[in-house]
């Protein structure tokens, strides 16, 4: 029976976008006719049975495409009570509404008591059994997101904040992180663009003392120089061309929480020297202010830079690399941790199927020798991002190797990668009457380099020979909104 089950949930996944699917028992033609004129009016689709043997039958080949089952417990055939049970313990959880008369009320209150979800009482008023329907699916669908819930709670407690992983080496990483994560010192997160610097920032924050307290998160490269005081430190009205009013920091917003400084790296030397100042006194003096404010914020701060070449080349201060990392953590690549590509790709395959609506439920064999082999140089983003697309492509239950590679197919914008039979990635800047100009080349050609490195800005970059500055300027939102670090 599950194998008949299995086959055909997977026959029948393309009806999930279809009109919500209720199924009518009922022998009587005028209240089949009542029923169904109303539901389909309503956009719901209808099917009628009359007929045990058929009901039975379409319900162990059919039932996944059933939404709701409303059944007559006064069926001449066979005991109602006897008829939804045996649907019951085919599809636990499909929802039942029972039709009954006055006098059968209680026979309908015991069945309710098996399992059913309802039941109304005849003569039925056509906008009670509107609601009694729309109750029911509302209520499937929160009792399918629970079980998701349920799933990604047992893969462990790490999964539920979105550090996943089994490899040696995370669990090293995840342990001390777990016990630092009690203490107010400032931690200093070290890695490869991509490996989820911030996602083990929030797993810190969430388990230590100030996890009732905001988590406020900031990316230092992202913020020209000339605001990024402001943002830190807040400013007051009137204190510089367009600060029509007074606010507050990101060190205020912080309080009684954690600050997380990302990209600390890319500090200027001015401001590095101002932060110094802020660790060591726990004071801030918002810009264009000569009050100072004491601040209660922990400092959880993170690179993707080797800081000791850039204290060798005096472009970090070596006194501030000690003030935050009074605990450091090296989060490894993930081509260094092999034993945890496929927990992820399964954690972010259930996130974008649900997302998406999608029926897609599993990796081909294929597919899981690809992300082994693959290199994953942006590391879990990449990972992500290619597995969000591959959902979004499969055209089947299962992603296959094939999945992943219509993630370089040719698209509507000017500028498309194709991969050629050779294997190589080409950068091809189509149009049509009028010539692109230089400018519209080069964003085009920065996204893609983006795309081709997995979101790694640092290393695209330097590929490129731009500033990453520049470059996570140029950068569109929509093309940038899934790049974390």
């Amino acid at each position: 029976m599950h194998a008949i089950r299995k086959k055909n949930k997977e026959v029948h996944l393309s009806l999930i976008n279809k009109k919500p699917h209720v199924v009518l028992i009922e022998n009587d033609i005028d209240v089949q006719l009542r029923i169904k004129t109303f539901l389909e009016s309503k956009n719901y689709q209808v099917s009628i049975f009359s007929n045990t043997d058929t009901i039975l039958k379409a319900c162990q080949e059919f039932g996944n495409s059933w939404d709701v089952v409303l059944g007559d417990v006064e069926f001449p055939e066979i005991c109602g009570e006897i008829l939804l049970g045996e649907i019951k313990n085919l599809w636990p959880d499909l929802p039942i509404i029972l039709i009954t008369v006055p006098n059968a009320a209680d026979t309908a209150i015991e069945i309710v008591r098996k399992g059913a979800y309802d039941f109304l009482v005849k003569p039925i008023h056509l906008s009670q059994l509107l609601l009694a329907v729309e109750r029911a699916l509302h209520l499937n669908n929160i009792q399918s997101d629970l079980d998701k819930l349920r799933e990604l709670i047992k893969s462990g407690p790490s999964a539920v904040f979105g550090v996943i992983g089994r490899s040696p080496k995370f669990l090293a990483t995840l342990d001390v992180a777990k016990r630092v994560a009690k203490s107010n010192s400032n931690i200093f997160i070290s890695g490869e663009s991509g490996t989820g610097k911030e996602v083990f920032a929030k797993l810190i924050h969430n388990e230590g003392k100030r996890a009732k307290g905001p988590f406020v998160a900031i990316n230092c490269s992202a913020i020209p120089e000339n605001l990024l005081e402001s943002e830190l430190f807040g400013h007051a009205k009137g204190s510089f061309t367009g600060a029509h009013e007074k606010r507050i920091g990101l060190f205020e917003e912080a309080e009684n929480g954690t600050l997380f400084l990302d990209e600390i790296g890319d500090l200027s030397l001015s401001l590095q020297a101002k932060l110094l100042r802020v660790l060591q006194e726990k004071k801030i003096k918002r810009v264009g202010e000569n009050q100072f404010r004491d601040i209660n914020a922990r400092i959880i701060s993170a690179t993707h830079k080797n800081l000791s070449e850039s204290i060798k080349t005096d472009t970090f201060r070596e006194d501030l690399f000690y003030r935050l990392s009074v605990i450091p953590l090296v989060i490894p690549p993930l081509r260094e941790r092999i034993e945890d590509i496929l927990p992820l790709a399964e954690s972010f395959l259930k996130r974008f199927s649900l997302e998406n609506t999608s029926s897609v439920k599993s990796f081909s064999k294929d597919a899981i020798k690809y992300m082994l082999e693959n290199q994953w140089r942006g590391n879990v983003r990449e990972l992500e991002n290619a597995v969000e697309r591959a959902v979004v492509l499969a055209c089947e239950s299962q992603i296959t190797v094939k999945d992943f590679s219509m993630s370089l197919i040719e698209n509507n914008s000017p500028a498309t990668t194709k991969v050629n039979s050779d294997g190589v990635n080409r950068f091809i800047f189509t149009f049509d009457t009028e010539l692109p100009t230089a400018e519209q080349v080069m964003q085009q050609y920065m996204e893609f380099a983006v795309d081709f490195n997995g979101g790694a800005r640092d290393r695209t970059a330097k590929q490129i020979g731009v500033d990453r500055k520049t470059l996570y300027k140029r950068l569109r939102p929509e093309a940038d909104a899934s790049l974390i670090n």
